[in-house]
């Protein structure tokens, strides 16, 4: 069994090594290992089954050490990474010669962050090398966001997971490209357009890439559970079709009441009616609904503010 522990030397070594860890961020748990090892990067691309034309993202401790990747950097990406680093802001940037195409995609491009957690930048501080670190699960599945959630899905096939205890953020980094100094969305996260937009003005919208991605989280089907998934802006509707037999759960935004046909779980994602808030709980209800070894997961579309975007993108790509 891997090693559940918050020991940064420990971590250290094991990426020193050439191993990968499960590394904690504001965002999601990632699958880490060192950038320039190739050894490293092949064992996350084989440990999650991640197709290789999928890029992997490079975690950076400090805007002082983003040269170490990037070869460029166009003043509106100075402004997004000025604003939001550390943060759940990813860059796509024109990559370093160095660093390996195997990261990358084949591409001439890396994508970089600098993710806002302290076990992770104190790790980070530590190693005189970027990390390589996609979600860490089984490509395609509900991202983690604890340590538990890592360790149930490799069962000791890493050595360590790093605790950093629950996600704060809980989806993804919002992506974001260039061309030229244009701003391109490649991925949408946890800032939302509106906070990116206010920073760098209108930015060009390319979400979906099933052959050639330029940045994770692009290929149509992710994120999902292994119960069926329909997303909808109707729950009630959408029981109304199944037989009363059928076990079904709900996913809904901030409030749900019972139907003709019983429920097995209700989960909600904020009482309160807060995206940001929804944002956080929204892996964690998904695999405690996948658990339960439900005939069918119900989810609620929310409403198109603050991460209510980002929430049904996810949605959206695991009723694929």
């Amino acid at each position: 069994m891997a090693i559940i522990t918050t020991n940064i030397s420990q971590a250290a070594e094991v990426l020193i090594a050439g191993n990968i860890i499960g590394l904690p961020t504001e965002t999601v748990y990632g699958l880490a290992g060192n950038m320039f090892n190739e050894s490293a990067l092949r064992a996350i691309y084989e440990t999650k089954h991640r197709p290789l034309k999928n890029p992997l993202i490079a975690h950076i401790a400090s805007i002082a050490r983003l040269s170490e990747v990037a070869a460029h950097i166009p003043p509106a990406a100075m402004q997004l990474a000025e604003a939001f680093w550390p943060g759940p802001l990813t860059l796509v940037l024109p990559k370093q010669p160095h660093v390996p195409l195997l990261a990358t995609a084949q591409k001439s491009t890396v994508a970089i962050r600098i993710p806002n957690h302290a076990l992770a930048l104190e790790l980070l501080n530590a190693i005189d090398f970027p990390l390589a670190a996609p979600s860490a699960n089984p490509f395609g599945t509900i991202s983690p966001t604890s340590a538990q959630h890592v360790a149930n899905y490799f069962h000791g096939k890493i050595p360590l997971i790093l605790d950093g205890g629950a996600c704060t953020v809980g989806i993804e980094s919002t992506i974001i490209g260039f061309q030229g100094n244009q701003p391109v969305l490649y991925r949408h996260g946890s800032l939302s357009l509106e906070q990116i937009e206010a920073v760098v003005g209108k930015v060009i919208q390319i979400t979906e890439n099933e052959t050639a991605p330029d940045a994770p989280g692009m290929l149509a089907k992710h994120y999902s559970p292994l119960t069926p998934l329909i997303f909808t802006k109707n729950i009630v509707q959408v029981i109304a079709q199944f037989a009363a037999e059928t076990r079904i759960g709900i996913l809904a935004f901030q409030s749900f009441q019972h139907s003709v046909i019983p429920v097995q779980q209700i989960e909600i994602l904020s009482p309160s009616g807060n995206t940001y808030e929804a944002a956080t709980n929204l892996y964690a209800a998904l695999h405690r609904l996948d658990a339960l070894k439900l005939d069918l997961i119900i989810a609620e579309e929310l409403p198109p503010v603050g991460l209510g975007n980002s929430i049904n993108d996810r949605l959206n790509r695991a009723a694929k």
